[in-house]
C-alpha cells in the first residue's frame, strides 16, 4: 500500500504551552485557538500544557498545577519540575506526533522538556517581548539556552518585537507569523447592554497595562459614559480605592463575557504603557467591530498599522487618552471609520488564515532533511519509542 506523502496527508500536530490553561491569557488562547482551527481543517490536534484544574475543553492532556512566576513585569502561572516534565514526555510518546508545536519554547516547564527529551521535528513560537529590549535571563543562561534553539527545526515570531531579543541573543533568524483571532466568536457576540456609551478594558491590573492613566483619563472626560474594567492584579485594591466616579468593576469575566462586552462597547481601550509584543486584544476589539484606542506601542502598531485601524496615543499619556477617547465618543462617524478599518484588519488576520500558515510551516518542518542537534539527556523520545 502506497504511502500518502506528508504533503497531502492530515498531520498529527502536538502544540505545547508553558501556562495554565486554567488562566486567560494571550498565549493561552492563541494555542486554544489554534488547536479548533487546525482541527477544523482535518489535523489530529491535541495540547499539552499544564491547568490548574480539569482541562478546559476536550483535546487537552495537563501536566500539571501551576505556581505563579513574576516575569517581564507580569505573573507567568507555569509548572517546571520532574513530574510535569515525565507527563509531557509521556503524553507525547502516547500521541506520536508528526510535529511539535512549542509556544514560548525557552519557558520553563513542559516546552523545555520537549525540546531536550524528543527527536521530533520542533517547530517554536517566541511571542513575549522585553520592554527593555534586553532580556536578562537568556543573557545569563545563553551556552545552555543556545542549545535549545538549535534543537527548533523552524523558528516563528508573533511579531518583529517578539523576534528581536532571540535573534539578537542566538543568531538564528525568525519568521513572522502574527497572532491571529477567531471572527466568529467576536462578530457573532450578543452584545451586552449599556444605557450609555461604555469603554472597554480587559487585562492584568499591573502598571504595564496602564490602567491607571485610563482612569486618570476617564475622570476627566466630562462626557456622559461608563467604564467597564474587566480582570484583576496587584494594582486592583489600590485603584478601586480610588474611587473614580462612573467605574463598573467586573472583576474577572469568562471568554463569553468579554466577546459580548466587547461587541457592546462603544470604545474598545488598552493603553498599556510597555512591553507588548503583539496587540492581540486589540485584534479581538476589532473583530468585534468596536472602534479601538490604545498606546503607540511598536507591538500594536503590527496590529494597528500606521493608527488607521486605531488611535494611538503615546503611552502614558493621560490627557492625549483623554481627547483620543472623546474624540470618538463625540463623532459617531470617524468612530464608524475606525471600526471598520479594524473588521477589515481582523479579517486578514484570522485564526482560519493563521492555519493555513502554520499548516505549511509544519509540513515544512516534518520533510525537512534538517534535523535538530543532539541534546546529552538520559531519557529520548523517538518517534514514539523510549531509548536510553
Amino acid at each position: 500500500m502506497t504511502a500518502v506523502p506528508v504533503a497531502e496527508r492530515p498531520l498529527r500536530v502536538a502544540l505545547v504551552g508553558p501556562y495554565s490553561l486554567s488562566v486567560f491569557g494571550g498565549v493561552q488562547g492563541q494555542v486554544l485557538g489554534l488547536a479548533h482551527a487546525l482541527r477544523h481543517r482535518g489535523h489530529d490536534v491535541r495540547v499539552i500544557a499544564p491547568c490548574d484544574g480539569p482541562p478546559p475543553e476536550p483535546g487537552i492532556t495537563t501536566v500539571g498545577p501551576t505556581r505563579r512566576v513574576p516575569t517581564n513585569g507580569s505573573i507567568a502561572p507555569i509548572t517546571s519540575n520532574h513530574f510535569a516534565a515525565a507527563r509531557t514526555l509521556e503524553a507525547l510518546r502516547s500521541f506520536d506526533p508528526d510535529v511539535v508545536h512549542l509556544h514560548e519554547p525557552l519557558s520553563p516547564g513542559p516546552t523545555h522538556a520537549a525540546l531536550v527529551g524528543t527527536e521530533l521535528p520542533l517547530v517554536g513560537t517566541f511571542h513575549a517581548s522585553y520592554h527593555s529590549g534586553y532580556n536578562k535571563w537568556y543573557a545569563a543562561l545563553r551556552r545552555p539556552l543556545q542549545r535549545m534553539v538549535d534543537r527548533l527545526t523552524v523558528c516563528v515570531a508573533v511579531s518583529p518585537e517578539a523576534s528581536r531579543d532571540v535573534e539578537q541573543a542566538f543568531g538564528v533568524e525568525c519568521r513572522i507569523l502574527f497572532n491571529g483571532v477567531d471572527l466568529d466568536r467576536y462578530a457573532a457576540a450578543e452584545p451586552w447592554p449599556s444605557p450609555e456609551p461604555a469603554i472597554f478594558f480587559v487585562g492584568r491590573h499591573e502598571p504595564r497595562k496602564g490602567l491607571a492613566v485610563l482612569l486618570d483619563a476617564f475622570a476627566g472626560l466630562d462626557r456622559p459614559a461608563r467604564l467597564w474594567v474587566a480582570s484583576a492584579g496587584p494594582q486592583t485594591d489600590a485603584l478601586t480605592a480610588r474611587g473614580v466616579p462612573g467605574v463598573e468593576w467586573l472583576g474577572r469575566v469568562g471568554e463569553t463575557e468579554k466577546a459580548r462586552r466587547l461587541r457592546g462597547a462603544t470604545i474598545a481601550c488598552f493603553p498599556s504603557i510597555e512591553g507588548e509584543s503583539f496587540g492581540v486584544v486589540l485584534l479581538e476589539g476589532m473583530a468585534a467591530g468596536t472602534a479601538v484606542v490604545a498606546s503607540d506601542l511598536t507591538g500594536y502598531r503590527a496590529v494597528a498599522r500606521t493608527g488607521a485601524e486605531a488611535r494611538l496615543v503615546p503611552p502614558g499619556d493621560a490627557a492625549a487618552l483623554r481627547v483620543a477617547l472623546r474624540a470618538l465618543l463625540d463623532d459617531p462617524t470617524a468612530r464608524g471609520t475606525v471600526a471598520a478599518a479594524g473588521r477589515a484588519r481582523a479579517e486578514a488576520l484570522s485564526m482560519a488564515r493563521l492555519a493555513e500558515e502554520y499548516e505549511a510551516v509544519y509540513r515544512e518542518a516534518v520533510g525537512s532533511e534538517r534535523r535538530p542537534a543532539s541534546v546529552a539527556r538520559p531519557v529520548r523520545l523517538v518517534r514514539g519509542r523510549r531509548h536510553r
